[in-house]
């Protein structure tokens, strides 16, 4: 553990709740957006009564993914096709098939509660080449089905910027090609992959078969705005389509210039980097510039969500964390993934404190050390909620006035237990 320095019991400044108000704009039934995608009559055309259907659901943490798969599930059977599960996560998971079931499983997709069994393996076959030589790899249980149905949410990347980022054809090439065409695809970085990726998914829906994909797109709150059942030929075009509406719904810090990002949980099933870098603005990839918006100085990590598994991929993009998070580390498969993305200093790990107070403490010395008061500090439960904040008195001194934003309560002061935990 490293040498407290001098003064690093720094004035902590007071602190308001707030929350932020952002389009409310959702979908009121998640099932029956489902099923009424599945009965418009090109998709309805598409599905055949004794189909033996795979259908592809991948580790991130898309809302309502547990309801949509069983919605999805419960329609392909009245249709009389024979739907069944593929995870399809690329090496998440330490590349292995029971642990990728299980993450599936911890996300309630279960056989009991959507009505399908999960069929979980690593094995691929390999669909050709494209890019001068980067092999496409797919999922072999999939590939043996009468149809594929891809399920994923269409947001933007965490490492590029493009007309194509992450959603059906991302998880049509990263996530069903499992470990071996994770590692194939990402070996050529971060531009690669933004190249790389649709030309591999034009291959894939030549090659495999893929009815349609189901596509999802989320609101500012985490929540579904957006199911959109789309045909294999109109899936690129469509995807382009949804990720302008993805990133018009990305929530947003209130203010740009922070001292202090504090951030509560980290973890695969909240982003692929374990905190969104859209959110951050930290990429920590080799040759891919850090966006000039938000300006954080200090980013410190409290904690691993649930559902990561122990997989810390993203504790790099932080400076500071604790002692409890690294001892629930599993580097096996944070390595793993690191590997497998071609993102090593992701998994890094930053400078370790013994508690949460002087993680906090450091990060604040070392950003506005000389003015603690007066510190630009932000608190945050994850990336994917920023609609409720802690904020210190300078920053809602700025945005108290903010007509979509509400005061909670505040100013208060944080209290800690005699080891330094948050009470």
């Amino acid at each position: 553990m490293f040498k407290v320095p001098d003064g690093l019991e720094v004035e902590i400044p007071e602190f308001y709740r707030i929350t932020q108000k952002f389009d409310p704009d959702k979908i009121e039934n998640v099932e029956k957006a489902v099923v009424d995608e599945l009965r418009k009559p090109e998709i309805k055309d598409s599905l055949k009564p004794g189909n033996k259907i795979a259908v592809a659901v991948g580790s991130r943490g898309v809302a309502c993914i547990a309801e949509i798969v069983q919605a999805l599930v419960g329609e392909l059977k009245k249709m009389g096709c024979e739907p069944f599960i593929v995870p399809s996560m690329g090496s998440h998971g330490n590349a292995e098939a029971e642990n990728q079931k299980a993450i599936l499983e911890g996300y309630g997709i279960k056989e009991e509660y959507v009505g399908a069994p999960i069929r979980s393996s690593l094995e691929v076959v390999k669909l050709g080449e494209v890019d001068g030589g980067v092999s496409v790899y797919f999922d072999k249980i999939a590939m043996e089905a009468d149809g594929i149905i891809p399920v994923n949410r269409v947001k933007p990347h965490t490492d590029y910027v493009g007309d194509i980022e992450s959603g059906i054809m991302k998880i049509m090439v990263i996530g069903l090609g499992n470990h071996k065409g994770a590692t194939s695809i990402h070996y050529r970085g971060a531009m690669g992959l933004k190249n790389i990726i649709p030309r591999a998914a034009r291959l894939i829906i030549g090659k495999a078969p893929i009815i349609f994909g189901l596509a999802t797109v989320e609101n500012s709150y985490d929540y579904p705005c957006r199911i959109k059942a789309i045909l294999p030929e109109s899936i690129e075009n469509e995807e382009k389509k949804l990720l302008e509406i993805a990133k018009e719904k990305l929530p947003t810090f209130p203010v740009n210039d922070i001292d202090l990002l504090i951030v509560n949980e980290i973890g695969k099933n909240i982003s692929g980097t374990g905190m969104d870098t859209n959110i951050t603005g930290r990429i920590g990839i080799w040759g891919i510039p850090d966006p000039i918006e938000p300006d954080i100085k200090k980013i410190v990590v409290l904690n691993l969500s649930e559902h990561t598994g122990g997989n810390a991929v993203g504790i790099g993009l932080a400076d500071v964390t604790t002692k409890s998070v690294v001892d629930k580390i599993d580097f096996g498969p944070t390595y793993t993934n690191a590997i497998a993305g071609n993102c090593f200093q992701r998994s890094f790990t930053p400078i370790v404190a013994p508690s949460d107070h002087d993680a906090i403490a450091l990060g604040l010395k070392y950003s506005r050390g000389w003015d603690p008061v007066n510190a630009r500090v932000i608190r945050i439960k994850n990336t994917l909620h920023l609609e409720d904040l802690e904020v210190s008195s300078s920053i809602w001194q700025e945005v108290k006035g903010n007509s979509n934003i509400d005061t909670l309560n505040g100013p208060y002061k944080w209290d800690f237990n005699s080891e330094g935990g948050f009470v």
